[in-house]
């Protein structure tokens, strides 16, 4: 069975000026549901993350910062929204769901969180939307509990997962692969064990030829026993942040090889949503959609 993490605490609301990129939390669980490619028993609802496992990614002075609200006008700047208790506590609950989509994973061959994604929290600070790194704490929970010991994570984004890059820069059980607009934020890259920068305007056929060779490869070389999966729609050309020409179709053939080189390879597979910001809250739902539609389909 297809176990999606999914809980109510996802749909916490912001102010109206930063609402919009929120409502596809809530808009994806009822369309999926509504179309009938699951059904309400798939959904799990996380709890919140202990402190303790926050600790094993994150460092104690960034987060005694967090939950104290007591991050500078400077930090809260890079993050993108305010610093508000709601806003962690969501964190907190999704980057749990990531750990249990892994635990799933292994035992169904995928799981999938409506949210996560967020690739930019680094250890000792956030940035662009991101307060805790899912992928790098989910990746540390495996690796502390010795239930895994080579993961790699498959960032396709249209945002360079800078965060994750950073935390796992010396950690050789964790290969981080990011594929992402070459002049897209953030400005400054990180040092991804494999990075490959696309140019603006980049199109389908183009995209998929360098993904499949190098998915290929990788594969083949790091012997992962796991992918965790950022599967960002933002690469679509409708998005009003990603500057690359994916049609929504070349989007879902992405996923599509994604979900079936793990399939086929056996490895299971955990896919957090990251980003999409198209102007029409359709076009987001609907591609990353597909990702949930194509998961059902492939697997069961």
């Amino acid at each position: 069975m297809l176990k999606i993490a999914y809980s109510p605490i996802y749909k916490y609301k912001l102010p109206e000026n930063h609402r919009f990129p929120m409502l596809k939390y809530e808009l994806i669980p009822e369309q999926l549901l509504y179309e009938g490619t699951v059904i309400e028993d798939q959904f799990f609802h996380p709890k919140a993350l202990t402190e303790e496992i926050i600790l094993w990614t994150h460092s104690i002075e960034y987060w005694n910062k967090l939950k104290n609200l007591d991050l500078s006008p400077r930090e809260i700047r890079k993050i993108g929204f305010p610093l508000r208790e709601d806003l962690i506590t969501r964190g907190t609950h999704i980057s749990q769901g990531t750990i249990d989509c892994c635990l799933y994973a292994l035992k169904y061959g995928v799981s999938m969180n409506v949210a996560g994604g967020t690739h930019h929290s680094f250890k000792d600070r956030g940035e662009g939307f991101c307060l805790l790194n899912d992928f790098a704490i989910a990746s540390n929970y495996l690796l502390h509990h010795n239930i895994l010991n080579k993961i790699l994570i498959v960032d396709l984004d249209v945002h360079q997962g800078n965060g994750t890059a950073k935390i796992f820069e010396n950690e050789d059980r964790v290969f981080t692969f990011s594929m992402h607009g070459e002049k897209n934020y953030p400005t400054q890259k990180e040092k991804s064990d494999l990075d490959i920068g696309l140019p603006d305007k980049c199109e389908d056929e183009y995209y998929l030829h360098i993904l499949k060779n190098t998915l290929t490869r990788l594969i083949d070389e790091v012997e992962p026993e796991i992918i965790l999966y950022l599967s960002g729609v933002d690469i679509i050309e409708s998005d009003k942040l990603g500057r690359l020409n994916m049609t929504k179709a070349g989007c879902k053939e992405r996923d599509r090889f994604v979900l079936e080189s793990c399939k086929n390879n056996n490895i299971p597979l955990a896919i957090s949503m990251g980003g999409g910001y198209s102007p029409k809250i359709i076009d987001i739902v609907d591609a990353h959609a597909n990702t949930f539609r194509l998961a059902q389909e492939i697997y069961f």
